[in-house]
């Protein structure tokens, strides 16, 4: 009956699902692959990236201003933190999303297509599995953070914490869809690798984690605009900093200069001269993450005809 069959399905997405996870964190090729982008982060913050942190924090006051060290550090370390996220949540589940592409360079994919199982079910462990092991990779990192930023300087409430959980998952959800759509009709080793590299070494300049988006030119400010990546970053980025920015106003730092620093780290983010809120970066978010899925089974549901007509 209908409640054996739903009983089968839950099943046997629940075994693909496990298999998919099993086979990430037990291939060390892909498991490093997936954090070489938050290690180069660390590496570019403590060659470069803290220092240019600190800068912009520090050159909007004058030169006799005295600030607390504790503030810099922890204003430093939790612009680190949104930028390490804002980055890794993407490159993470592009790399656990591979095995999709792994098991049709390997075979397994046909071994899949013979079964019984049906291939919607096949994609849709794919998914969810990115979605569990992306989280339980990034939920760790974020532990690690907490544990630096408890060191260097804390000014995040219970609500923060709360709030910075949920756009991990919201990231999480974001870069699977995106990588199930770039990754779904790759087919060999070679374009595995090229995707990879690519979104590695290019999404941090594009979403704004390795740069504030706000010291571009205008011109390019205004096209990033368009891109839900910069309203990614500036999501957790007001998250992670909002502790601190309520700091500096209680201390009694100047609305100018407080302004002038939400505006020059993207905690303060614009679309073409109008500011973008919260509630609105949360609904960009997420209406891009239903629009990538209805594409995506659109894009299938197209080629799934075109196969039928073929043969």
């Amino acid at each position: 009956g209908f409640n054996r069959r739903r009983l089968f399905i839950m099943r046997t997405m629940g075994y693909l699902i496990k298999r998919n996870m099993k086979l990430f964190f037990k291939d060390k090729g892909m498991l490093i692959s997936s954090l070489i982008t938050p290690i180069i982060l660390l590496v570019l913050y403590i060659t470069f990236l803290g220092r240019v942190y600190k800068d912009i924090f520090i050159q909007n006051f004058p030169e006799s201003f005295e600030i607390d060290d504790k503030l810099i550090n922890g204003f430093v370390s939790s612009q680190l933190f949104s930028s390490l996220f804002a980055v890794s949540c993407i490159t993470i589940s592009f790399c656990n999303n591979l095995i999709m592409i792994q098991d049709k360079v390997t075979g397994a994919n046909n071994d899949f297509i013979t079964s019984p199982v049906r291939k919607p079910l096949i994609i849709g462990s794919y998914y969810f599995s990115t979605i569990f092991s992306s989280s339980i990779i990034c939920f760790l990192a974020m532990i690690v953070c907490f544990i630096y930023m408890g060191i260097v300087g804390w000014y995040l409430s219970v609500i923060d914490v709360l709030l910075i959980m949920l756009d991990i998952v919201l990231l999480v959800l974001f870069g699977t869809t995106l990588s199930t759509i770039l990754c779904y009709p790759l087919k060999t080793q070679g374009q595995m690798s090229a995707v990879g590299t690519m979104i590695s070494s290019g999404y941090g300049f594009i979403c704004g984690a390795y740069m504030p988006i706000s010291q571009f030119g205008s011109v390019l400010q205004n096209i990033l605009s368009f891109f839900p990546s910069t309203y990614a970053t500036s999501l957790i980025r007001n998250h992670t900093m909002r502790g601190i920015i309520f700091e500096m106003e209680e201390i009694g730092f100047p609305n100018e200069v407080v302004t002038n620093i939400k505006n020059s780290v993207d905690y303060n983010t614009y679309f073409f001269g109008n500011l973008v809120e919260v509630w609105q970066m949360y609904l960009i978010l997420g209406g891009f993450i239903i629009i990538f899925i209805m594409f995506f089974i659109v894009f299938y549901k197209i080629k799934l005809r075109n196969r039928k007509k073929i043969s």
